[in-house]
């Protein structure tokens, strides 16, 4: 009997199982040609054994080779599935569950016809591939269309799909975004793509802006059809104009947030009362405003900090350490202090192309009173 050597945990008696259907496969394909190459297979060709026993006997050993090759391998086929699978989520294995119920009835009406073959020895192994290769491919597609499997059975076995999510879902954006413009810069830096909606209450306060007596108002109406102009000039996102919905509608928010609700878009807004509302709603938001949050520097000008001077700087007398996060931190007159864990200042905070830089001066301590 063949074991299974190595770090393999697949049980040896699946894979003699298997080696055992295939022997029965090969022995009755044996038979089958006994019969074709012989009248009626019953005269004795090597001593006391016919035909129909040594084609059988020949499809047996070769169904034991081959049975052990196809064990071997199933089993070390299972044992890579078990670790891709440990990272695949329990949304993903249900759905190409229901793939696999879906491909293996698929396959069971497909290969039916194989019945009508005499020998049963023949028809059903060839039933069986067809059964699991379709419900393997079942599977896969299911798992690959986990969210739309999951649409069509969510309601059937009590799972939901996974929520779309929201930098991917078509937008709509507001007068505040077109007016800052900063969204020119996060759609080229990468950070956002697809599908854009500019709706004409959007363009017709932006061209209500233009058009005022006011110049500051009017500078700030040009500049959003500016940069709703640069938008469509960019190849990641399609920009699509969309008319009016509600005419009924007095407000220009309100409107937005309808159509979201409306049309299952998400709202890009800098507004941040619009986006608390629109959220109340049960609108998605895309908030510039909390982004910039997120990204605005660790430190700020006036701010004391301690920081660990590990070298001297490129400048005369300058000392150099690093933020937790890697931002380099310049102080000046501080390479007297280097080795030394030292309160300093911020001064200023410079943003470049490869990152922030921070300067800093060391905090003058108050010198102690006598006696004390």
């Amino acid at each position: 009997m063949f074991f299974v050597t190595g770090r393999s945990r697949t049980p040896s008696g699946l894979i003699e199982l298997l080696r055992l259907f295939t022997v029965v496969f090969f022995a009755g394909l044996g038979y089958e040609t006994s019969r074709f190459f012989t009248d009626n297979g019953h005269g004795n060709v090597l001593g006391p054994f016919n035909a129909v026993a040594i084609c059988i006997v020949i499809g047996s050993a070769i169904g034991f080779v081959v049975g052990g090759i196809f064990g071997r391998t199933i089993a070390a086929t299972a044992d890579r599935a078990e670790v891709a699978l440990r990272e695949v989520s329990a949304d993903t294995l249900l759905a190409g569950a229901l793939g696999l119920v879906c491909g293996v009835l698929t396959g069971g009406g497909i290969a039916w016809p194989l019945f009508f073959v005499p020998n049963p020895l023949i028809a059903i192994p060839l039933f069986g591939s067809v059964v699991a290769v379709l419900g393997y491919i079942g599977f896969r597609v299911g798992a690959n269309k986990r969210d739309g499997v999951l649409a069509i059975f969510g309601s059937r076995t009590g799972v939901a799909p996974r929520d779309e999510a929201v930098a991917g879902m078509p937008r709509v954006i507001d007068t505040s975004v077109a007016i800052d413009g900063r969204i020119v810069d996060v759609v080229r830096a990468g950070f956002l793509h697809g599908r854009t909606v500019v709706t004409q209450p959007v363009l017709a306060e932006l061209q209500g802006l233009a058009d005022a007596g006011d110049p500051q108002r009017r500078s700030r109406g040009r500049r959003g059809l500016e940069v709703l102009q640069a938008l469509q000039r960019e190849p990641v996102i399609d920009i699509d104009v969309l008319d009016d919905d509600h005419p009924e509608i007095p407000d220009v928010d309100a409107k937005l947030v309808r159509i979201c609700l409306d049309r299952g878009y998400a709202l890009l807004t800098l507004d941040t009362n619009l986006a608390k509302s629109a959220a109340i709603a049960g609108v998605r938001v895309l908030n510039l405003h909390a982004l910039s949050l997120a990204l605005r520097p660790p430190v700020v000008t006036g701010e004391d900090i301690s920081v660990q001077l590990i070298k001297a700087g490129r400048e005369p007398g300058q000392g150099v350490g690093y933020l937790d996060d890697g931002t380099m931190v310049v102080v000046d007159q501080g390479k007297r202090l280097v080795g030394q864990e030292i309160a300093v200042r911020i001064t200023s905070v410079v943003t470049t192309a490869n990152g922030r830089l921070v300067f800093a001066h060391p905090v003058e301590r108050p010198a102690k009173v006598a006696g004390s």
